[in-house]
């Protein structure tokens, strides 16, 4: 049963191709980011997210990637601690379908009958979006400075190369966020 609760998060970061990713964060304004040279993880928070250790490998490892091109290092006194949590959720797209039956004027050729094809009326799909949160934690005030949010439908293909690829991607995105640009 738990294996089952688990299912969706799991597949979490197995982003559809044919969708897009929706990319954004919030920070604090206060905050100037240049102080931030050092960073660790959040192990405590980290080992409460519900989704497999390898894609928990799988995220920190692009996080980390990202911060140290970012210019920081990993540390035992870090000034940031990263955080990560998941959230999925079934999502339902209702649309009309606008194929049928009818007549039309064709000018010089009159009116004549038309036909579109035999799904006239309403479509509904259904399918899975998940949420990936990243949070930078001011290690020593203990307080959120940054947070980046990416969501996406979930693809279940079970593709593991393409599963490792969109998971890179969706923390790249998320962390090209970071720094926040001042205006």
């Amino acid at each position: 049963m738990k294996a089952l609760k688990l299912l969706p998060l799991v597949l979490l970061f197995l982003v559809a191709s044919c969708s897009s990713v929706r990319v954004t964060s919030d920070y604090d304004t206060k905050t100037d980011f240049s102080k931030y040279k050092t960073f660790a993880f959040y192990k405590k928070g980290i080992d409460k997210v519900e989704i497999s250790d390898l894609d928990k490998r799988r995220i920190l490892k692009g996080v980390e990637n990202e911060l140290l091109a970012k210019g920081l290092t990993k540390s035992d006194t870090p000034d940031l601690l990263v955080n990560i949590f998941t959230k999925a959720r079934k999502k339902i797209n209702i649309y009309n379908d606008y194929y049928g039956y009818g007549y039309g004027y064709g000018g010089y050729y009159g009116w004549y009958p038309w036909y579109y094809g035999p799904n006239y009326g309403v479509q509904v799909s259904e399918y899975t979006e998940g949420t990936l949160f990243i949070d930078l934690i001011d290690a020593h005030k203990k307080e959120l400075a940054w947070q980046g949010i990416g969501s996406g439908a979930l693809n279940t293909s079970g593709n593991v190369t393409k599963k490792e690829e969109r998971i890179k991607n969706l923390v790249t995105q998320i962390m090209a966020k970071y720094p926040p640009e001042r205006k």
